[in-house]
């Protein structure tokens, strides 16, 4: 059963897909907005397109012929899937999931208002002047983050009036698509965040994952860990929860979807119709299968005969700390390399941008090892590597 899949993006997470899909046999067509991108490194074939521009879609599309279209990131003339998946092309996980999880404004609705859901109190803000009321009415310290966008990209908290205007620009011009609104989300004083990946199946059956732990800065996940404490009473609400706005979206595939922990609820937060990016930790042997097997198996229909926790694991993001276009080199691997149960991943994109995600540190444990000692581990694994210019 070989099957032709066109993913649309092609970044670090994109590649652990394209992996995982070529070992299973399968062809893999690439498309990014630059040339070179990591999953394009390691696809069968490849396209370098605006994907916001729904004729280069439409080309690409026609050109392939493709059975599978997984979609990688948000910058994506999402409305088009709705005409590939009435052609009969598959859309991963389907194209109502994608057109509602690419924008908070649809998924916080779905959430809070059709299925109930208990989320942060929200507004969205068309203006500089509608952001200040919604900002009065929610209170602060509040967040303010676009309607679309990924990786912390234009989240802002606010801490005090004077922050007001500089989030509003941050999150109006470092969204992606066409959408002119923000979101003004309540603060949560949380006790932990976790990702709940949730796979769901063409047999009807939803699995889930063991909770990851993670931690963010800047909007932006920097490390994760697996399994993250929490009590089983909680977990259990958020897989009911995982499993109601799944069941809504409809589709199969892997789904990361995020949580804040509070002393005795359950906050739904956001979703992501595809592996998540702290889901990486499971690149550190933590599950039976990790998360990008996991993906693809749903994804074609493959039986996934349940998932087991395998020992404990924690994850560091390598990041940029400078702009540059030049090629990127690694120095320190070898002192990294020298921590007990350390293993890198470095992601391969062309070039530096400031906080850019270029790598992740990986470590592991026997089951129950302390969580603290890990995430030590992962941020010395990480700490040793530095990335510099590549010398011509």
């Amino acid at each position: 059963m070989v099957k032709k899949i066109l993913l649309l993006g092609s970044g670090e997470l994109g590649k652990e897909f394209v992996i995982a899909a070529k070992r299973l046999g399968q062809t893999v067509i690439a498309a990014d907005s630059y040339d070179n991108a990591p999953a394009q490194q390691v696809a069968d074939e490849k396209e370098v397109i605006n994907m916001l521009d729904g004729n280069e879609l439409d080309r690409i599309v026609d050109k392939h012929k493709p059975d599978i279209i997984v979609p990688e990131i948000e910058a994506i003339r999402t409305e088009r899937l709705y005409d590939y998946e009435n052609k009969g092309i598959q859309i991963v996980p389907s194209a109502r999931a994608v057109n509602y999880t690419m924008n908070r404004k649809a998924i916080r609705d779905l959430a809070a208002e059709e299925l109930g859901l208990k989320t942060a109190a929200y507004e969205y803000a068309g203006s500089l002047d509608e952001l200040r009321s919604s900002v009065s009415r929610i209170g602060i310290p509040c967040v303010i983050k676009p309607l679309m966008s990924s990786s912390g990209k234009g989240q802002s908290y606010v801490r005090n009036e004077n922050d007001i205007e500089s989030a509003w620009n941050n999150a109006s011009s470092k969204g992606r698509g066409d959408f002119n609104e923000v979101i003004v989300e309540e603060f949560i004083d949380f006790q932990s965040e976790i990702t709940l990946l949730t796979v769901t199946q063409f047999s009807g059956e939803t699995l889930f994952c063991p909770p990851i732990g993670h931690r963010q800065e800047r909007g932006d996940y920097q490390e994760s860990w697996q399994p993250a404490d929490i009590p089983g009473a909680l977990l259990l609400k958020a897989q009911d929860i995982a499993a109601k706005v799944t069941s809504a979206l409809t589709g199969c595939g892997i789904w990361g979807v995020e949580f804040f922990i509070g002393r005795d609820d359950v906050y739904f937060s956001e979703l992501s119709p595809r592996p998540h990016d702290t889901g990486m930790v499971t690149l550190a042997g933590t599950q039976n299968f990790n998360e990008f097997e996991l993906h693809l198996r749903a994804v074609l229909g493959l039986p996934v005969n349940g998932i087991t926790l395998e020992r404990s694991g924690a994850s560091s993001v390598i990041l940029s700390e400078t702009d540059s276009a030049a090629a990127p080199e690694y120095e320190g691997l070898s002192k990294a390399l020298e921590i007990k149960n350390s293993d890198i991943r470095i992601f391969g994109k062309p070039s530096m941008r400031l906080h850019r995600r270029m790598g992740v540190a990986l470590t592991w444990g026997k089951i129950g090892t302390d969580t603290g000692a890990l995430r030590k581990a992962a941020t010395d694994i990480s700490g040793n590597i530095k990335i510099t210019e590549r010398k011509k």
